[in-house]
């Protein structure tokens, strides 16, 4: 399994788009995905929860972890680019 920390965090935008949550690691998203995602379900948010656990278990690589995590936020609509 690769390091649980990702090389470039990932910003999320939160409520009315003045602040951000910077999520650096598997660990991290997994932990934002569980409790204050905005909208729970979806293919990407399942796909994403799937990935990051996987990869917690170390049966997913980190960078797919996030890479499911980037879609499901941009799903969402809360990713800042």
């Amino acid at each position: 399994m690769s390091s649980d920390l990702w090389d470039k965090p990932i910003e999320l935008m939160i409520e009315n788009s003045d602040h951000f949550r910077s999520v650096s690691s598997t660990r991290d998203a997994m932990a934002y995905l569980m409790t204050s995602w905005p909208t729970k379900g979806g293919k990407s948010f399942s796909a994403a929860r799937r990935a990051c656990l996987g990869a917690i278990d170390g049966k997913v690589d980190s960078a797919t972890a996030k890479l499911a995590f980037v879609r499901a936020a941009e799903e969402a609509g809360i990713l800042r680019r």
